[in-house]
């Protein structure tokens, strides 16, 4: 799947507007604070139902607004949008006109990757960040995994009932819960693990392209969330007093890792931050992937700030990756020069705007790419030859 075209009402600072985008490479180019993450943060709310910069959905409104919508028209003329009414604190679902209350719904059709400066989380948010990315992966391709773990959920909170209860009284239900929650949690974590296995594969492709002198130095751990020999039925009876003590369960399903090392170190103590940021990247491209192969609905991949941490040579080595990642890609940058590996000639002058000579085709620039300007939450589309 591509977006066709966007249009965004009343959200944060961008101007309402209708934007057609290009099915493969568009740039958003503009000052900080100009609206740029705001472009993506729209975007990501379609797919998502919630935002990568906060947890309050309401703040997402224009100021002064009282509702904000996000729509667009994929290559496929399917129209999906999603509004919200800040009053009521209720979301409106559509696709092609007719609603819809859920929100993986909008999921099903479209699917968002991002990176962001917020992504290096997944290194210092600890394991509830890297457990949101591989959930993540999971609903697109594992399709029964969407219901299985909503069982596991229903069940972990039954458990945690029985836990508090039991600290106050004898409780017979746990013994109950305990069988239920270990046949969930050994079905949950057997899917993780095929998945997390399927990921590595496709990450090596990635870090052959992004990182390719730290390939033999990588790997990978899947962590169950319980001692990965013991059974975990009997790691809960050898805890019973320490679960107890806490009020809820310490092992599962739910308590899954995935540690990511050089030279059995953890990654981000010794990568620099530009390196860190090439990683993320290649663990995008590898869950893009493994959604592209399984699931109608290729991934729209968006990149914040492509600037940032990355030098020319890290930005060609990316270049070159998105070629072979082939989806509909977009991508922010605060100046015009940063993008010239991308787009295979240099598109700038000393001013840092658009700029192209003896070119003997200039229509041909508009073949493979979009440049568009954001200032002040309004967006337009700049051609290469284009001035300020």
């Amino acid at each position: 799947m591509s977006v066709a075209n966007l249009i965004t009402q009343n959200f944060r600072n961008l101007d309402s507007a209708t934007l057609t985008f290009h099915p493969g490479l568009n740039f958003f180019v503009g000052d900080n604070g100009s609206g740029k993450s705001s472009l993506l943060e729209a975007i990501f709310f379609l797919g998502h139902g919630k935002s990568f910069r906060t947890s309050k959905l309401d703040s997402l409104a224009r100021y002064n607004e009282q509702t904000f919508v996000v729509s667009v028209k994929d290559n496929n003329n399917c129209r999906l949008g999603l509004s919200r009414d800040v009053t009521l604190g209720t979301n409106s679902i559509k696709i092609d006109g007719e609603r819809h209350t859920r929100l993986s719904v909008l999921a099903q059709n479209i699917a968002i990757q991002i990176v962001t400066p917020e992504s290096f989380k997944l290194f210092f948010g600890g394991p509830k960040e890297r457990r949101k990315f591989i959930d993540l992966g999971m609903f697109h391709v594992k399709q029964t995994f969407s219901k299985q773990w909503k069982d596991f959920n229903r069940v972990l909170k039954q458990r945690n009932a029985s836990i508090r209860l039991a600290q106050h009284e004898s409780n017979s239900m746990l013994s109950y819960w305990n069988e239920q929650f270990c046949c969930l949690s050994l079905k949950v974590s057997s899917m993780r693990a095929e998945y997390v296995s399927a990921i590595i594969k496709e990450l090596d492709v990635w870090i052959a392209i992004l990182l390719p002198d730290l390939k033999a130095r990588v790997t990978v751990q899947y962590l169950q969330g319980w001692p990965q020999k013991k059974e975990l039925l009997d790691v809960l009876s050898s805890n019973y007093e320490r679960e107890l003590n806490y009020g809820y369960s310490l092992y599962g399903a739910h308590k899954f890792d995935v540690k990511f090392l050089l030279d059995k170190q953890p990654l981000e103590t010794q990568l620099s931050r530009g390196q860190q940021k090439l990683f993320l990247l290649a663990l995008t491209f590898a869950q893009a992937k493994s959604i592209a192969k399984v699931n109608r609905v290729k991934p729209i991949l968006l990149i914040d700030d492509v600037g940032a941490e990355l030098d020319i040579n890290s930005r060609q080595c990316l270049a070159s990756a998105l070629k072979l990642l082939n989806c509909q890609t977009i991508i922010t940058a605060i100046e015009t020069n940063v993008l010239q590996p991308f787009l295979g000639r240099d598109l700038s002058d000393e001013t840092g705007l658009i700029k192209i000579d003896n070119l003997d085709n200039p229509d041909m620039v508009e073949e493979n790419f979009k440049m568009f300007h954001v200032k002040h939450g309004k967006i337009t589309e700049k051609y290469p030859d284009d001035s300020e």
